[in-house]
């Protein structure tokens, strides 16, 4: 669109009926302030996981205590911090990390995409894949994002295995082979898409 046309749309009058629909995108604003509260709420929750591992690594029983209920390790011998509790904490935070990621996408790209612009063009500190973010680059970035959540969940279902039952061991691998291709899947549509596209315009 060039700049005449583009002058020409903001000065043409908006019809109240189509003006009111436009606007009930501003209903979508208190969900994403909800997400920023959850995410809030992740960052407590980081912190005082992170406490707790670093009073347990000074001899803490009550804080080591507190890891261990927490990340559902089971050990018939004297409590302790070895090494498969530090790696199941640290996969904890890392899990968290990840969650906080989505929601920062989730956040940023769904208001960029369906609320309002954000103008961060040439700011420094502008994510790159927010320069080119669209409703099908948001869909795999999340599908990814899931992906990476889902392996790390698998990963400390693994290493914590004798605690878990045969069946759910099962059913979590089976969720995150689904998530994987459910992945490959919107990927595929999305390139579909995009070549559809190119074509079209070519033509």
């Amino acid at each position: 669109m060039s700049a005449s046309e583009l002058e020409r749309a903001v000065a043409r009058p908006i019809p109240l009926v189509p003006r009111l629909i436009f606007a009930s995108r501003w209903l979508q604003l208190p969900l994403y302030a909800g997400l920023i509260l959850a995410q809030g709420v992740y960052v407590y929750h980081f912190w005082v996981e992170l406490v707790h591992l670093i009073k347990a690594a000074f001899g803490d029983q009550t804080a080591l205590a507190l890891l261990i209920k927490s990340i559902g390790y089971v050990n018939t011998l004297t409590p302790e911090l070895n090494e498969t509790v530090i790696m199941l904490v640290v996969l904890a935070l890392i899990d968290v990390v990840m969650i906080s990621n989505l929601l920062i996408m989730v956040i940023v790209g769904g208001y960029e995409t369906f609320v309002s612009r954000m103008y961060l063009e040439g700011h420094p500190d502008q994510p790159e894949w927010l320069s080119h973010v669209n409703a099908s680059v948001l869909k795999v970035k999340l599908a990814t994002a899931i992906i990476g959540i889902s392996s790390i969940h698998l990963l400390k279902t693994f290493i914590n295995a004798v605690n878990y039952e045969p069946k759910v061991l099962i059913a979590q691998t089976v969720i995150h082979v689904t998530f994987l291709l459910s992945a490959m899947a919107v990927a595929a549509t999305d390139r579909l898409m995009v070549g559809a596209g190119r074509l079209a315009r070519e033509h």
